[in-house]
């Protein structure tokens, strides 16, 4: 599967969760409130986080959120960028739970202020499966916006 139709699916995948919706009647207000039984996603904080319209989520609104979690501010850059890149916002969005995204732009805004060299998502691949996944340096466990199941 390339690195476009893996995107497409997480987005397929929290449109699927999204769809699982079911709404109670909120005692106190007397409005709804939504129950979800996701199987990939953790919804409830994807929908505090992006501020989610419950009522009107669309699978445009799911590629737009995943394009967000990959670090790019829209899906129409996300589909446009370079593989590498793709490559390197696949790898955040897969290890979301080692590292978040601010603190590894952190990282290699600090491996480029030292190196006064800008590293390109070439480079910055092979330092993410170097210190992320294989050396494991961050030793974070954070909370991740995919249910623990699926990764």
């Amino acid at each position: 599967m390339n690195t476009i139709d893996y995107f497409k699916l997480q987005a397929k995948n929290l449109h699927r969760d999204f769809k699982t919706q079911t709404p109670l009647i909120n005692k106190t207000t007397g409005g709804f409130q939504y129950e979800y039984s996701p199987k990939y996603f953790q919804i409830y904080d994807i929908i505090s986080d992006f501020d989610i319209d419950e009522e009107n989520f669309t699978l445009m609104n799911a590629q737009h959120v995943i394009a967000n979690i990959a670090g790019f501010d829209k899906w129409n850059i996300l589909i446009k960028v370079s593989e590498s890149e793709l490559q390197l916002a696949k790898l955040l969005f897969e290890n979301q739970d080692k590292i978040d995204l601010i603190s590894w732009n952190f990282y290699i805004a600090d491996a480029q202020s030292m190196n006064e060299n800008e590293l390109d998502a070439e480079i910055q691949v092979e330092i993410f499966k170097q210190v992320v996944i294989e050396d494991n340096i961050f030793n974070m466990v954070i909370d991740s916006y995919l249910i623990k199941e699926y990764y």
